[in-house]
């Protein structure tokens, strides 16, 4: 299902506090490196192997299929009227897919192959790489 909530990825360059990082001084801490408009298709694959990911990713400790972030349409939590149709929400949800290094959502490691609701404002990172992808929707976007 493609959700009608029009989500985005902001990509950041995670904050190094070490004496390397801060040796290198054409490079500021936390650019913006991209914008992925994760709300065209119905799932997103991360992964090193560029023939099928759609987010490819290319550090090292990444896997090849690395995790999935995938919307999932569930009934509406809110009380519906009897007699009328269940309302659907169409929400994101993100999987590791058995990676060696691991997917965590704001510092907290992902269970394999189990599917994690995300909420607007979440950071993802994956294994050792530097980047940070933060979820937000174009509404929260335009207002900062």
């Amino acid at each position: 299902r493609i959700p009608n909530t029009r989500w985005r990825l902001y990509v950041f360059r995670r904050k190094v506090s070490d004496a390397k990082a801060t040796a290198d001084s054409d490079k500021k801490d936390d650019d913006l490196l991209d914008v992925y408009h994760i709300s065209r298709q119905s799932a997103y694959l991360f992964g090193r192997e560029r023939k099928v990911a759609d987010i490819p990713v290319d550090h090292g400790s990444l896997s090849k299929q690395h995790c999935v972030l995938q919307y999932r349409a569930l009934p509406s939590k809110s009380s519906s009227v009897i007699g009328e149709p269940t309302k659907l929400q169409c929400k994101p949800y993100l999987m590791d897919l058995e990676s060696t290094n691991g997917t965590f959502i704001n510092g907290v490691r992902l269970d394999a192959a189990r599917y994690y609701e995300l909420k607007r404002g979440d950071v993802i990172t994956l294994g050792a790489s530097s980047r940070e992808y933060v979820l937000l929707t174009e509404q929260s976007a335009k207002t900062g």
